[in-house]
């Protein structure tokens, strides 16, 4: 069966990614159509980029903490990446775990999620050019939600009822971009 892995792209005190990141695996679990697991980074713990030799060059890695987030990496055919905006931007953290690996990461699909002040746009478009160079297929459905509109007063996430029909086209075609690139991952 097909896997997703729905990284939580931030570690930060008080972050709203994990908020979110269950609310995509609950819809996303009542599917059947694939395996869904939640990936925190904060679980993996990787300092700022420390291994010698860049990965695209190979998978030959120095460090035990890059092998544990290769071999969860690997484990996936597809992803949906979680991440706040911070400055235009995504997360630093979440960049820097994108940028240990470059094979794990080849002929996969991904979706995205945003959250923050403008639905995290921005962030967003900044993934989407960081996945290309990594041969990831990503899918045009993305979630954007609003610090204004789906969150409450206390900052907890209250997702307005239109989002569910994005979500569900943007795990349609992460799970079927994963399927369809299988052969490509064979190879």
């Amino acid at each position: 069966m097909t896997r997703v892995g729905i990284i939580i792209g931030s570690t930060r005190p008080g972050r709203k990614g994990e908020a979110v990141a269950q609310w995509v695996h609950e819809l996303a679990t009542q599917r059947g159509d694939a395996t869904y697991e939640v990936v925190d980074l904060a679980d993996f713990a990787l300092p700022h980029l420390d291994e010698p030799v860049p990965a695209a060059m190979g998978s030959d890695y120095a460090n035990d903490h890059t092998k544990r987030w290769a071999e969860a990496v690997a484990s996936y055919d597809g992803f949906v990446f979680v991440t706040p905006e911070y400055n235009h931007g995504t997360t630093g953290v979440l960049k820097n775990a994108i940028d240990f690996l470059y094979h794990e990461w080849k002929n996969k699909s991904a979706g995205f999620v945003g959250y923050g002040l403008v639905g995290a746009t921005r962030a967003v478009e900044h993934l989407r050019l960081v996945v290309a160079e990594l041969h990831i297929a990503d899918v045009r459905d993305q979630v954007a939600l609003s610090m204004f509109t789906d969150f409450d007063a206390n900052g907890n996430l209250t997702p307005g009822d239109h989002h569910a029909p994005t979500l569900t086209k943007l795990l349609d075609q992460v799970v079927t971009w994963g399927q369809a690139l299988a052969p490509l991952r064979a190879k």
